[in-house]
């Protein structure tokens, strides 16, 4: 534990960050897998679903919690598996 005043501070903001970095990539991973499970119902519920993970993605590289690259690669990949997955149905 550090002694120094401004030390003590960034020990307890790095804590805060932490704990609300971890909060947002849990709710990050949830929506991706909402999609998941909505892919198996209609194309509007899925459809939905793939618009609000690919908003979350977006605010997610954007806030620094995720790289562009893994947000674009992971948003490609999503709509990628909508597309396959809603042209074999109908």
């Amino acid at each position: 534990m550090p002694n120094i005043k401004s030390a003590i501070k960034r020990v307890e903001l790095g804590k805060a960050r932490t704990i609300k970095n971890a909060a947002a990539k849990s709710a990050l991973r949830t929506t991706l897998r909402r999609f998941e499970e909505a892919i198996s119902t209609d194309s509007e519920t899925a459809a939905l679903a793939l618009k609000r993970a690919a908003r979350a993605l977006d605010k997610a590289s954007s806030k620094g919690l995720i790289h562009k690259n893994l947000a674009a690669r992971k948003k490609s990949r999503l709509t990628k598996r909508f597309s396959k997955h809603f042209a074999q149905v109908s």
